[in-house]
Formats: C-alpha cells, sequence, structure tokens
C-alpha cells in the first residue's frame, strides 16, 4: 500500500527524463524553424512548428488531455512527435544527436507505456 497522496504523486526518475525530452523535442522544432529557412519562413517556422507540437501534446499526449486516447494512440503520437524532432536534427545533417535523442526518446517512451498498460 502506497503512503502517496493522490494529491502529491511520487515523480520518479522517467518522469524529469520525459520533461527533458519534450522540453528539447521543442527546442529542436523552434531550431530547425528559424536556421533552416530563409526570411521570412524562419520566423514563421521557428515560431509555428513548436506551437503545433506542443498543441498536438496537449490534445493527445499530456497527462490531462482534452482528447482521451488510449495507450496506443498515445504511443503513435508521441513517436510522430519525437521522431519528427529526430528527423529535424538529420535534416539539418546532425545524425548523431538525432540518434541519442531518438534512442533516449524512445526508451523513456517505452518505460513510460509500460507503465501505462500496468
Amino acid at each position: 500500500m502506497s503512503t502517496q497522496s493522490p494529491a502529491h504523486p511520487r515523480v520518479r526518475a522517467n518522469d524529469v527524463v520525459r520533461l527533458l525530452v519534450e522540453l528539447f523535442a521543442l527546442f529542436s522544432f523552434g531550431f530547425w524553424g528559424f536556421v533552416a529557412w530563409p526570411l521570412p519562413w524562419n520566423i514563421v517556422f521557428g515560431i509555428a512548428t513548436p506551437l503545433f507540437a506542443l498543441l498536438v501534446w496537449a490534445l493527445f499526449r499530456s497527462p490531462k488531455a482534452v482528447v482521451r486516447l488510449d495507450a496506443f494512440g498515445k504511443g503513435l503520437v508521441e513517436i510522430a512527435i519525437m521522431g519528427a524532432a529526430a528527423l529535424v536534427w538529420l535534416t539539418m545533417g546532425q545524425w548523431i544527436i538525432a540518434l541519442v535523442f531518438g534512442v533516449v526518446a524512445t526508451v523513456s517512451g517505452v518505460i513510460q507505456g509500460r507503465r501505462e498498460l500496468e
């Protein structure tokens, strides 16, 4: 029996890693938007891509998501966003960052998915 109250859920190490992965994905989209596009499109993509990813995450994947999905639907949304963030680094020629980010995001996502299926 857990002594944790529902108002104060336990924060696990993977929760911190997931937060950092999500923030890095948003940074990746913004960085790509500002670097990979010429003016004035760099301003549009630099602001719009992280906002779009944040909106999709908030609607479908966050703990308080507006649209409730099962664990597999949540997984598909997460794969799409994190995969796109890794692809962003590949398009900029940064395959090491893409690989490391992809591995960390995948491991963290699998751990979270297994927790949600319990």
